[in-house]
């Protein structure tokens, strides 16, 4: 029998933690955007047209990374408690390379980790109770 990768992503503009799910244990992994708030006043104060170019340069970068994550799995649930998990869920819907991925978004608050784990966990049960 072969087995599903699954894959749990809480995210919002600035960090994304990846949480694989194995025989329910989770291993976790993370990626952070290079646009920081700092970079973003110091941009700001130098030309509002160059912090938004560096802005989406960046945010570009970040989705580019969670996009080769991704694409190593059967099954991805994307949450968090901004519109980050949509605008990749976009990105994604426009490569072709993700047509066999089962992509879910769920909106949800700020989590701690344990709170992050348990969602995956239950997320993935009721998926396989379907």
């Amino acid at each position: 029998m072969k087995t599903v990768k699954r894959l749990g992503i809480w995210m919002d503009h600035s960090i994304a933690y990846l949480m694989e799910l194995t025989n329910d244990r989770i291993v976790q992994n993370s990626v952070v955007s290079e646009f920081t708030h700092e970079e973003k006043e110091f941009s700001l104060s130098k030309n509002e047209k160059l912090m938004h170019n560096k802005e989406n340069h960046q945010q570009s970068s970040y989705y580019k990374k969670l996009c080769d994550s991704i694409k190593n799995y059967q099954e991805v649930i994307l949450f968090g408690p901004t519109n980050a998990k949509n605008e990749l869920l976009n990105l994604l819907r426009t490569d072709h390379l993700f047509d066999n991925i089962k992509i879910e978004i769920k909106d949800t608050d700020k989590m701690e980790e344990n709170q992050m784990h348990a969602f995956v966990r239950e997320y993935f049960k009721n998926l396989l109770n379907q």
